[in-house]
């Protein structure tokens, strides 16, 4: 019995052990953004130049295939202007009255069009990786946020002394292994923003995190407020019971 026991328990001990292990990585950097925090909320200006960001550049290579174009509603954008954004990109519909398929504009009720037309394809273009879909990036990583915040600022144009890279590798301080088949996608001015931000790496980087986060998480303003109105109902119904309570008891003493 005390083997079963003692076997049992190196056994639990192993199972929590190894997704532990499995999750370190490299240490990443803490970032100050908008929405955390009890009443945290997204920036909807920085979310808009987030989309940008993703618009000119995320989505040479990457997916968004659980967003649909309509939802840029939350950000600001008008009917005509989502309209407008999603004619950019055609899909394959159909079949029509003759059975076969055909190319249209892609519709507001549309999800984002992906840059390549299936994963092989993908991988043909990106040297043998297959680019994630970006939709929960920031839910699917430990760390999150700030793990993708790491990636997009940790490449380093010379690995440290005694590392080598192989062709078509670049090194990175946040990917674990520093190994990654992305190529370097922010510099500099890289885009242009329309409100004047000035576009560094690291603005355009929390940017894109900002945007990749509502996309994730598209509800957290409403949870965040919901949240605080829950508090304040809960506060105000425990004073009213406690007021309640002690006038029930001062008239039975």
């Amino acid at each position: 019995m005390r083997k079963f026991l003692t076997s049992t328990f190196a056994a639990a001990l192993l199972a929590v052990a190894i997704p532990a292990a499995a999750e370190e990585g490299p240490a990443l950097e803490r970032q100050n953004w908008s929405w955390h925090g009890p009443f945290g909320q997204y920036d909807k200006a920085q979310l808009r130049r987030g989309f940008q960001v993703f618009r000119e550049i995320c989505s040479n290579c990457h997916s968004m295939k659980l967003v649909a174009y309509r939802n840029l509603g939350d950000l600001g954008f008008t009917e005509d202007e989502i309209k407008a954004i999603a004619a950019e990109k055609q899909v394959q519909d159909g079949p029509n009255d003759q059975g076969d398929m055909y190319a249209r504009p892609a519709r507001p009720s549309d999800r984002f069009v992906p840059p390549f037309p299936n994963d092989q394809a993908a991988r043909v273009a990106s040297n043998g990786a297959l680019p994630p879909d970006l939709s929960l990036m920031t839910k699917a990583r430990v760390g999150g946020p700030d793990y993708v915040y790491g990636i997009l600022t940790g490449f380093k144009d010379t690995p440290p002394e005694g590392v080598t890279i192989p062709d078509g590798m670049y090194y990175n301080t946040a990917f674990p292994g520093h190994q990654i088949a992305m190529p370097p996608p922010v510099n500099d001015d890289q885009v242009t923003y329309a409100d004047g931000t000035k576009a560094t790496k690291e603005q355009i980087s929390k940017d894109a995190v900002a945007f990749l986060n509502w996309a994730a998480e598209p509800e957290l303003d409403q949870r965040h407020s919901l949240g605080v109105k829950t508090l304040i109902f809960v506060f105000v119904m425990t004073i009213l019971f406690y007021a309640l309570k002690r006038k029930i008891w001062a008239r039975l003493h």
